[in-house]
């Protein structure tokens, strides 16, 4: 991973799929933003993020726990063959790979450019009569993920341009992944996908942090959090701060996580 934040600084030319466990081991629902260990700048670039949880469900459990068994006591028989030999889809991935270059067609352009308005429409206007800015705006840069998750569908079916169809299942999982995850309060912090006022108090807090604690000071965690707290600033700005000035290298932690030093 520290490799990959130092490096990576170009566009990407290949897809990504990541995995990652939480900081935890499991993730916790009381810590949001805190099970990620991830640079805010390089986890905003994934068009779709899951959360996947380990929830106790006995028929779930049970269905795993059988699969698990049968693959051990089945080791030594040969392989099934699926739907598609190995070296078929190989052949299958390539020829998609260099031959086919989807693009939206004129279209679903008009349908996603629809769709987009709408819902940013849909979000002022419940602003407006709540009074309160949604948790999760909806900007270029998502739209932008959308449009790719259009493509790549296409370019599963070596088609040269997209359908209706395909706009509709691209704003689906995009549905239920990243917006989805952020909704829920577990990607505050994360640029791109943090309502406009939260990133202020964010900023805010940063700002004051690093007036009242030198470079070289070493505070405990808890007792920055009070501190800001009694300002009347929300604990999960405080504590994305000190996560993000982590991330950067500005602070680091000491005696069991209760501390923290600011070597930058």
């Amino acid at each position: 991973k520290q490799w990959y934040q130092r490096r990576v600084r170009g566009n990407t030319r290949c897809s990504v799929f990541a995995a990652a466990n939480s900081v935890f081991g499991r993730w916790d629902d009381t810590k949001g933003e805190d099970n990620i260990d991830f640079m805010p700048t390089i986890l905003s670039r994934f068009d779709m993020i899951y959360i996947v949880k380990d929830e106790h469900n006995e028929a779930r459990d049970t269905t795993i726990a059988r699969h698990v068994m049968k693959i051990h006591l089945n080791r030594e028989q040969a392989a099934v063959e699926g739907e598609m030999s190995i070296e078929m889809l190989k052949k299958y991935i390539a020829y998609a790979r260099s031959k086919c270059g989807p693009r939206l067609s004129d279209k679903s352009a008009g349908k996603l450019g629809h769709k987009y308005v709408m819902m940013r429409t849909s979000a002022r206007d419940h602003e407006h009569e709540s009074q309160k800015r949604l948790s999760i705006p909806i900007t270029v840069r998502q739209l932008e993920s959308i449009v790719r998750i259009a493509e790549s569908l296409c370019k599963m079916r070596l088609e040269p341009f997209t359908t209706d169809a395909d706009v509709e299942e691209s704003l689906r999982l995009f549905q239920v992944s990243t917006l989805e995850s952020a909704m829920s309060g577990s990607l505050s912090g994360v640029e791109g996908l943090t309502a406009l006022e939260d990133q202020e108090e964010v900023r805010k807090v940063e700002r004051q942090l690093k007036q009242r604690f030198p470079i070289g000071s070493q505070v405990s965690e808890q007792r920055i959090v009070q501190d800001f707290v009694k300002q009347r600033y929300s604990e999960r700005s405080v504590k994305t701060v000190i996560n993000i000035m982590i991330r950067r290298g500005e602070l680091q932690h000491r005696m069991q996580r209760k501390v923290v030093l600011r070597v930058k």
